[in-house]
């Protein structure tokens, strides 16, 4: 078997036991994924089987599109809701109107701070390998590009929002951005992967449904 196989990844595993779990399931050894979901992160995650592992690069480089659920009023550890709150702040003055203006101001080319919880690597080291130990390194901000972004609901103290962006998008990190940009302290608290380069969810197969005819050939 040499293929893609479109996941709807669930909430609450790492894109690492998705793996795991594939190839339990076909008996393989060759597979792998293209393009890392956390475990709070749920949708489309392309799964390479076989001579596909070999694609994982190409999949990567792709555009993403995001549906993520902005929490306003606290900050955290991590920018999602698994973290330790370590700011507060009350929500006065706060509309419908401020958020979209501050929304249209991430659009096109910006900068973006990777994260302390990410994959990113310092000297050989994971970050969010550190960041379990406590340590902080110093990063460089990576150009990144938003091409669409949009308010799909308001319903403080959340919002939820429709990000089409490159490769290398922090999405947890453009909520804290977004917070700052409206004077608020903010996190993730839901992201849902709708879209990953021509791949979407409306294709993407359950995780304990996925059988050999669901594999794409290459």
């Amino acid at each position: 078997m040499d293929g893609i196989l479109v996941v709807n990844k669930p909430m609450g595993i790492t894109s690492h036991d998705v793996v795991d779990i594939v190839r339990r399931r076909f008996g393989m050894k060759r597979v792998g994924h293209a393009g890392t979901l956390d475990p709070i992160a749920t949708g489309v995650l392309i799964m390479l089987i076989g001579k596909a592992t070999k694609l994982s690069e190409s999949f990567m480089y792709e555009d993403k599109e995001y549906i993520a659920t902005v929490y306003f009023g606290r900050k955290t550890d991590t920018q999602d809701s698994t973290g330790r709150v370590i700011e507060e702040k009350g929500l006065n003055g706060l509309d419908v109107d401020s958020v979209k203006k501050a929304l249209g101001s991430f659009l096109g080319e910006i900068q973006q701070m990777p994260p302390m919880v990410s994959a990113k690597k310092h000297k050989g080291k994971k970050l969010y390998e550190l960041a379990r130990k406590g340590i902080t390194v110093e990063r460089k901000p990576c150009n990144i590009k938003i091409y669409e972004i949009d308010l799909l609901d308001f319903n403080l103290p959340e919002i939820v929002i429709r990000i089409k962006c490159s490769k290398g998008t922090y999405v947890r990190t453009l909520c804290e951005d977004i917070g700052k940009a409206l004077g608020y302290p903010a996190h993730m608290s839901a992201l849902t992967r709708s879209v990953s380069g021509r791949f979407s969810l409306k294709e993407a197969v359950n995780l304990n449904n996925i059988s050999e005819k669901d594999i794409q050939t290459i």
